[in-house]
């Protein structure tokens, strides 16, 4: 399980409107955002995203939630799958709680050890950029390449001396091991007879290109050559921070470009990435010397929808052609868009962006061939389609790729396509393509799938150690897709912002509300929260509002049935320890009914006491000691459902205030969102009247 602390830092430390952004275009609304709702198709925006909040909301559709919901929403991932695409983009390391001590100190010392290196290559690079102002031949040459000193500088390019011990200079200890280990310097071992081995620079006479991750630290190195020499490209080796199979130069400096641009365009060089940059195409990044891989195109799909593969049209560039599209067909969702770009044999981006300038290169992107067509070029390269030996062979090349594909409508119509091109009758295609995905499920292990939602299953039903109460919930849900009894009460902290609103019947399916800050689901009464991480506030010496709605509702649980979904949502918005509680008890009192105060408050403590994590928040815990210090139990009885009602009203008022006040700063939006605030303007008069009569009058 994912600590629940991990969480709640990782969405601390993680811009909302910088991850949306990704996906969405933004503009300035005040203090927040607005933009077109990705999920529902509409010409005026009402789709709002909130710095301030870490939220995201639209007023046309309802959805709504922080960073790690609308990754699951728009990337259709389950939720630590979400979690671990958020956690890269931060560079964080995802934790679990399941580790032993031992497992758990191991990764600490990696994480330290990365961060080691990172600062020794990003020293090296900084001395590089330094000897690149003061070699006039470096220069000379880039700006042959026509780059500009401002593109040098955004990409940090350098340049590594022609000396054999060029980077002593920059390093106090040149023997430190962390030189080899980072890949800056190679070492030999010491010969019979010498007492030390030979140590010199990797990199020597060459351009360097620091290699950035996602968050900008320096991973490695590309070095390219200034005259005639071999190799022409030098890239760093593995290391415990580099993988050149896994990374992509350029991704880094083109994070802004690829949500301007809408598409990444994925090159073969260096040179490549930094032209098409100099020439107004900074959405362009590189493989290092490698073919495009699995884990290439997923890193790309986390910050663009759309992806044109560039390549040379001689048979070396359709070859790498054919192993980015095997890479690519996993990730080819019905939403997604992958392209296939060939230039003349003659040319690459950097050479033919030079010579027709950047709108005929646009048009080259424009005329990509799609995914579609390409898959079947691909498949027929070598089948003669004029007779029935050749179609035969397409179909038998063909029906395994297209297998690839996610299920969805793209693979049916590429199915259909190719029973057209190869004469075939759509159904007999469909026929053959069913039997060999169940010949790769039977012989992967098709039953994975059931056997992930067994896991869920069993962690989240684990055996009752009460009359009544089970062990802690796991603090999030792993996937939301699952049908399995779970729920998420009692965390150790507040795991978000709920939905506020009216919903559908409660206890029936899958509810999203519409005007809340967090994204709650009711499954049967099991709520789960997409809405932000609240961390525990500082509790007051007095007893506030909420403090007497949970008084209440231990001393008579029953009237939490009574209480409106609109008050269940408000209720589960708050923060900890007052939401995990009110969701704890929406849990309890569908499966249990209502329960006498003792014993709801033997519960409480019970529930948190099943913690083994030393020093974890006891929301329930510390609830129950408070309300007890606070109130008397004799007195409950005096409160109807209308003076619980009247403690909620306030809270609805706020929750109105602040959806209304997100409206008024975003300007000019959709129909539905200006309807929507001209709702919240009459439903904040009429309540402020209902709570304005509510008031005793004095005398």
């Amino acid at each position: 399980m994912i600590p629940p602390s991990f969480i709640q830092d990782l969405l601390a430390r993680t811009d909302i409107a910088d991850v949306v952004g990704r996906y969405v275009t933004l503009k300035k609304a005040g203090i927040n955002f607005k933009g077109l709702c990705p999920f529902h198709g509409e010409k005026s925006p009402s789709f709002i995203v909130s710095p301030s909040r870490q939220t995201y909301h639209c007023f046309g559709c309802g959805v709504h939630g922080n960073a790690v919901g609308f990754l699951m929403e728009y990337g259709g991932l389950g939720f630590v799958d979400a979690v671990k695409d958020l956690a890269q983009m931060q560079g964080m390391p995802v934790p679990d709680d399941n580790l032993r001590p031992e497992d758990r100190e191991r990764q600490k010392q990696a994480k330290a050890k990365q961060l080691v290196l990172t600062d020794v290559l990003a020293q090296a690079g900084k001395h590089w950029k330094q000897q690149l102002k003061k070699t006039p031949r470096a220069v000379a040459y880039l700006k042959g390449r026509g780059l500009t000193g401002e593109i040098a500088a955004r990409f940090g390019l350098g340049y590594a001396p022609d000396s054999w011990r060029g980077l002593a200079s920059a390093f106090p200890s040149y023997d430190d091991p962390l030189l080899v280990e980072s890949g800056l310097v190679i070492a030999h071992d010491a010969n019979e007879g010498e007492s030390e081995g030979k140590r010199y620079d990797r990199f020597r006479d060459r351009i360097m290109f620091p290699i950035r991750n996602p968050q900008g630290e320096v991973i490695g190195f590309g070095g390219r050559v200034l005259d005639k020499g071999e190799p022409k490209y030098l890239n760093s080796p593995e290391t415990p921070v580099f993988s050149k199979g896994r990374e992509l130069y350029g991704l880094f400096e083109g994070r802004a470009a690829l949500r301007n641009k809408g598409y990444a365009l994925v090159t073969e060089g260096y040179m490549d990435v930094v032209a098409l940059a100099q020439w107004g195409f900074g959405n362009a990044v590189a493989t290092l010397g490698t073919a495009c891989s699995q884990e290439h195109v997923q890193k790309l799909f986390r910050f663009t929808e759309q992806i044109v593969f560039s390549f040379d049209g001689d048979a070396a560039g359709r070859r790498a052609a054919g192993r980015a599209l095997e890479a690519a067909l996993p990730f080819a969702t019905d939403t997604r868009r992958i392209s296939f770009l060939f230039l003349p044999a003659e040319h690459d981006p950097d050479s033919y962006i030079r010579e027709f300038g950047p709108q005929a290169f646009e048009a080259c992107v424009k005329k990509a061939v799609p995914l579609s067509r390409q898959l079947l070029e691909h498949a027929g390269a070598e089948c003669d389609q004029d007779s029935a030996e050749g179609r035969a062979r397409l179909m038998t090349q063909a029906i395994p790729l297209i297998a690839l594909l996610p299920e969805g409508a793209l693979r049916g119509l590429i199915a259909d396509e190719l029973a057209q091109v190869a004469k075939a009758s759509t159904d007999d295609v469909r026929r053959r393509l069913q039997a060999h995905l169940e010949k790769a499920a039977s012989g992967a292990g098709g039953d994975r799938g059931h056997e992930r939602n067994g896991q869920r299953a069993s962690a989240a039903t684990s055996p009752d150690d009460g009359p009544f109460f089970g062990n802690e919930p796991p603090a999030f849900e792993p996937d939301f897709g699952s049908q399995e009894p779970f729920w998420d009460g009692g965390n150790s902290f507040d795991q978000g912002q709920g939905s506020r609103g009216q919903s559908s019947e409660r206890g029936r399916g899958d509810w999203k509300g519409r005007n809340g800050r967090g994204n709650w689901r009711n499954e049967g009464g099991r709520w789960q929260s997409r809405g932000r991480a609240t961390p525990p506030r500082p509790l007051p010496r007095a007893a506030t509002s909420l403090d007497r709605i949970a008084w209440v509702l231990v001393c008579s649980s029953g009237t939490w049935e009574q209480l409106p979904t609109s008050a269940h949502d408000i209720l589960c918005d708050q923060p900890s320890p007052y939401g995990p509680f009110f969701r704890w008890l929406d849990r309890l009192v569908l499966d249990q009914g209502a329960v006498a105060g003792p014993d709801l408050l033997q519960g409480m403590k019970q529930t948190d006491g099943q913690a083994d994590e030393a020093g974890a928040d006891k929301p329930l815990s510390t609830l129950a000691e408070r309300i007890t210090r606070l109130h008397d139990f004799g007195s409950a009885a005096e409160h109807s459902l209308n003076d619980l009602l009247s403690l909620i009203r306030p809270l609805e008022l706020e929750a109105l205030r602040e959806e209304l006040d997100m409206l008024l700063q975003a300007g000019e939006l959709s129909e539905a969102a200006e309807a929507r605030k001209l709702e919240l303007v009459r439903l904040t008069r009429d309540l402020k009247l209902e709570i304005s009569q509510q008031r005793p009058i004095s005398a």
